[in-house]
C-alpha cells in the first residue's frame, strides 16, 4: 500500500516539499494532500492532481504521514484540533522551527512517531540541507522519512539538542553565504565586472567549491592548497582577508545568532 501524506499548511515551505516529492517521482500526486485556510493559492498544485483542503482533520483521516508546516505560534491549536482523529498507524513530522518533540509528545500521547526536520530556503530548488532527529520512530519509519527529505537535498540525523546549532548552521548559513555572494559580487564590480557577470562568476564559483567538498569529502584546506601558489594572488588576497578578520568575524557571527536562539 502506497504512503500517503498530509501537509497540514500550503505556506512556502509546505508548497515547496509537495512540489519537490511530486517532480522527483516520490509519490503520486494523489497521494498527496495539502491544507490551507484560504485555498486559492493551492489552485495550481491542484491541477496537477494534489488533494487540497481546508479542514486539517479531514487531511489527517486520508493520510498516514503528516508534516506540520504551519507557524511556531500556529502549532499548538493545529496539534490540538488534530489530535483526537490521529491513530497508530500515523506518523507526524514537523518542519516547524523551535517547536521541542517534548512539545509535541504532551499534546499527541504516546505511541505516534515523532519527527523533527529542519531544512533551509534551498528546499525551493530541491537542494536543501535538512536536519533530523526523531522520537519513538523504528528504522523503517526514520528511512522513510531521510529517504523522503533526501528528493530535497542533503540529510543527516541528529540529536535533538543540536537543532538550534543546526538551525544556525543550515538555516540562517543560507544568509552568511549569501554575504559573501554579494561582497564577492561588489569586488567583481570594482575590478572590471558588469554586474550580471560579476554576479554569475560568484554563484557559480561558491556552487563549484561546495560541490568540491560534497563530492569528494574532502577538507576545505585541501582544495584551498591546489589553488594557493607562492607568492601568488590568491594567498595574497586570503591573507590580507585573514587581517581584517574574515574567518574570526564569519565564527563570531554564528556563536552570536546561536546564543540569541538560546
Amino acid at each position: 500500500m502506497k504512503k500517503k501524506i498530509a501537509i497540514i499548511g500550503g505556506g512556502n515551505l509546505g508548497m515547496a516539499i509537495a512540489e519537490g516529492l511530486l517532480e522527483s517521482g516520490f509519490i503520486h500526486p494523489e497521494h498527496i494532500i495539502i491544507t490551507r485556510r484560504n485555498i486559492l493559492p493551492l489552485a495550481a498544485i491542484e491541477a496537477k492532481g494534489v488533494l487540497v483542503s481546508n479542514k486539517n482533520e479531514e487531511a489527517v483521516q486520508y493520510a498516514d504521514w503528516i508534516i506540520l508546516a504551519v507557524k511556531p505560534f500556529q502549532i499548538k491549536e493545529v496539534l490540538q484540533q488534530i489530535q483526537p482523529h490521529i491513530t497508530s498507524h500515523h506518523a507526524i513530522v514537523s518542519v516547524v522551527t523551535g517547536v521541542w518533540l517534548k512539545e509535541m509528545r504532551e499534546i499527541v500521547g504516546t505511541g505516534v512517531p515523532l519527527f523533527r526536520a529542519m531544512p533551509n530556503t534551498a528546499i525551493a530548488i530541491q537542494e536543501s540541507m535538512t536536519c533530523i532527529c526523531s522520537d519513538q520512530a523504528n528504522e523503517e519509519q526514520q528511512k522513510y522519512v531521510l529517504d523522503l527529505f533526501g528528493q530535497l537535498g542533503k540529510t543527516v540525523e541528529i540529536d535533538e539538542k543540536l537543532m538550534d546549532a543546526a538551525t544556525v548552521l543550515g538555516a540562517c548559513g543560507t544568509a552568511f553565504a549569501m554575504r559573501y555572494i554579494r561582497a564577492n559580487i561588489q569586488g567583481g564590480i570594482e575590478i572590471g565586472f558588469d554586474a550580471n557577470t560579476a554576479s554569475l562568476i560568484a554563484a557559480q564559483t561558491v556552487k563549484g567549491a561546495a560541490d568540491l567538498l560534497l563530492k569528494r569529502k574532502t577538507h576545505p584546506e585541501a582544495e584551498i592548497d591546489k589553488v594557493t601558489t607562492p607568492r601568488g594572488c590568491t594567498i595574497a588576497g586570503l591573507n590580507e582577508m585573514e587581517h581584517e578578520g574574515f574567518s574570526s568575524s564569519l565564527i563570531r557571527g554564528i556563536a552570536a545568532s546561536y546564543k540569541k536562539i538560546n
